[in-house]
């Protein structure tokens, strides 16, 4: 396909660009002047790109891949948090992708390399890096180990976002198992700069990437809306042994909530244990993907219910907690016509279970509560490992920028 597109081409892709591609695909011949099948992929992506990268999917002089890189790349969040992270006069983007990463690293760094194995998307994201007005980035259409291997510069950052070889899409969990293998690359990466930024699946194990790597100073556990997204760590010249985790979770409203560790004060942390009091904490996702099971706790003087659930209570409301704050109204039974009491005559509730016999599903069919309203049920288990079941309201707690870190 051709680019730009012609006039009547991006007349069609602006006008259908909220309907369902396979509708389109199948009025195909009600256009035979144009490339419909192509114009069709255009929009797909487009759609697929709304929530992650949406002034992207709204920029009409773009031209995007199929779906696929679209659904590998980074949002917008993410890489803006990631280009926060760097400086300098140079920085290799070694495996570009759609440029979404790249396009942000430009607007902190001088001169950026993107480096893409695939000549066509590595074209298209030249082409649209033009048209977003990036001038200092130059695109190579190369293997990351090649360029490497041949470039005469030396630079501040490198930055990988490896991909996984499985292509079974089965579940990865090792640096090893992933495209190009950083662990083997480690010794080139480290002579050709000062210092690498490497994003990694969340599915990753981060205990196995910081013993195989070696030169971890610091890594940071990203969350948006409480989903884990991406692991991403700073690898520096020196080794290192015990790396800070930042744990944090961008939030809907433009806030940020974070909480630091590492390694020797979460060992050092000693839970104390109670029975559910006033409050009950949720940490976010970040703060559990990161590890921190213990110093959570002891940072914000809350109790935990139970070694294995990661719910943390106290009488005294901690506002500033980096994750889900309740107020507990009873602790009963995981018996539906009790439950059913609190819930009203449509029987709703959120439900969560931690360290508890039942999944969600299960919980629901056996006690008959359905989805909704404004309780929150968690079944999990008490110090004593009785299962039983907090009937908690939701608080809404203050929405600072960054929620303060405490060392344990």
């Amino acid at each position: 396909m051709d680019y730009p597109l012609p006039e009547a081409a991006r007349r069609y892709v602006a006008a259908h660009l909220h309907d369902d591609p396979a509708h389109l695909a199948l009025q195909a011949r009600r256009h035979p002047d144009l490339p419909v099948p192509e114009l069709v992929r255009q929009i797909q992506a487009r759609q697929k790109a709304r929530a992650k990268l949406p002034a992207w999917a709204d920029n009409a002089d773009l031209i995007f891949p199929p779906a696929l890189s679209v659904e590998q790349a980074s949002s917008a969040r993410t890489a803006a948090f990631k280009a926060g992270l760097v400086e300098g006069q140079r920085l290799a983007d070694l495996t570009g992708g759609f440029g979404a990463d790249t396009a942000h690293f430009a607007a902190r760094v001088a001169q950026v390399d993107y480096v893409e194995r695939d000549p066509k998307l590595a074209q298209i994201v030249a082409y649209n890096l033009a048209q977003l007005g990036v001038a200092n980035v130059t695109v190579h259409a190369a293997d990351a180990v090649a360029f490497l291997k041949n470039t005469p510069h030396h630079y501040d950052w490198l930055y990988l976002d490896p991909a996984r070889r499985d292509t079974a899409a089965r579940k990865i969990f090792l640096l090893r198992d992933c495209e190009p293998d950083v662990v083997k690359l480690l010794p080139l990466l480290l002579h050709k700069a000062d210092k690498i930024l490497l994003k990694t699946s969340p599915m990753l194990d981060i205990e196995h990437a910081v013993l195989g790597l070696g030169h971890v100073r610091r890594l940071w556990v990203l969350a948006v809306d409480n989903e884990v997204k991406e692991v991403l760590y700073e690898l520096g010249q020196e080794p290192a042994i015990d790396p800070e985790r930042y744990a944090l979770n961008l939030r809907r409203d433009g806030t940020q909530q974070e909480f630091r560790l590492n390694r020797a004060r979460e060992a050092r942390a000693t839970p104390r244990y109670a029975e559910a009091q006033q409050f009950l904490y949720e940490p976010n996702a970040a703060v559990l993907k990161a590890g921190a099971f213990r110093s959570i706790g002891t940072a914000f003087e809350l109790l935990k219910l139970h070694q294995h659930s990661h719910l943390y209570t106290s009488d005294v409301l901690r506002a500033d907690f980096p994750g889900r704050i309740f107020r507990v109204l009873a602790t009963e039974k995981a018996d539906g016509p009790t439950l059913k009491a609190y819930l009203g005559p449509e029987a709703r509730a959120h439900v969560t279970t931690r360290n508890f016999p039942d999944s969600v599903a299960d919980f629901r069919r056996r006690t008959g509560i359905r989805e909704g309203g404004d309780i929150y049920l968690f079944a999990t288990t008490d110090l004593r490992g009785r299962p039983m079941v907090l009937v908690c309201e939701k608080i809404v707690a203050n929405a600072s920028t960054v929620e303060p870190s405490t060392d344990a």
